[in-house]
């Protein structure tokens, strides 16, 4: 479904991804393995190809949201991955190092399901505060916790912020990462403060629909409740 002009939310397996069908095509997340089918399908319905795909930008390093990345870009050169690299390091880490025991049992567990997931062919890494040629400019906002390389992206023209897994809803509520799958629990509600800097009309999660009540108000609580 179409979300803001051309920002296309599709369901892949796994977790959504966002389609911004420029004059090239920008994909946001790749769904798990065996998601290329439903991302074509979806070209299809509104007139565009695969080949049109010119970057994958990767919120972050969880299986449900590179997995797909590799049958995206299989016998191509002309699609740019990019990743942070604090995430790229986990997705290089050996499975043994992964295991090595540590007192703190959710970066193990980040570890080893970083580890065990399909790492992308030479990816590009991106930078806090860098600034993508998309939708008039997008910005990468570095929010670490979730993953050590989480990433999400503002497209300020739009007042549009896609959180990766950075922020969930759970009973109707805006909230922070889920603490299970998140290396940092407490670095990832930290993080909320950075969102709350911005000036936000929705945002693109990648497990719900778009949530656009009162953004900046629901962020900058998020945000003193971590201070607090």
């Amino acid at each position: 479904m179409e979300i803001a002009p051309r920002v296309h939310q599709v369901r892949m397996l796994g977790a959504d991804a966002f389609l911004i069908a420029d004059d090239r095509l920008t994909l946001i997340d790749a769904g798990m393995v065996g998601s290329r089918m439903m991302l074509e399908r979806y070209l299809r319905r509104i007139g565009r190809r695969l080949d049109e795909l010119e970057r994958i930008i990767c919120t972050h390093g969880h299986p449900d949201h590179i997995g797909g990345v590799t049958e995206l870009v299989r016998d191509r050169t002309d699609v740019t991955v990019l990743i942070h690299p604090d995430d790229l390091a986990g997705l290089r880490l050996p499975l043994r190092k992964a295991l090595e025991r540590t007192d703190d049992r959710a970066i193990r567990r980040g570890r080893v399901i970083q580890s065990l997931t399909r790492t992308p062919h030479d990816p590009t890494p991106i930078a806090d505060g860098e600034i993508l040629p998309v939708l008039g400019g997008m910005r990468v906002v570095h929010t670490p916790g979730h993953t050590p390389g989480s990433v999400c992206l503002y497209a300020e023209r739009l007042r549009l912020l896609f959180t990766g897994d950075v922020l969930q809803v759970i009973r109707g509520r805006l909230t922070y990462a889920s603490a299970f799958f998140s290396h940092d629990h407490a670095g990832a509600r930290v993080s909320v403060e950075r969102l709350a800097a911005l000036d936000v009309d929705t945002i693109a999660l990648s497990h719900y629909q778009p949530w656009s009540d009162d953004c900046n108000g629901h962020l900058g609580q998020l945000a003193a409740l971590a201070a607090g």
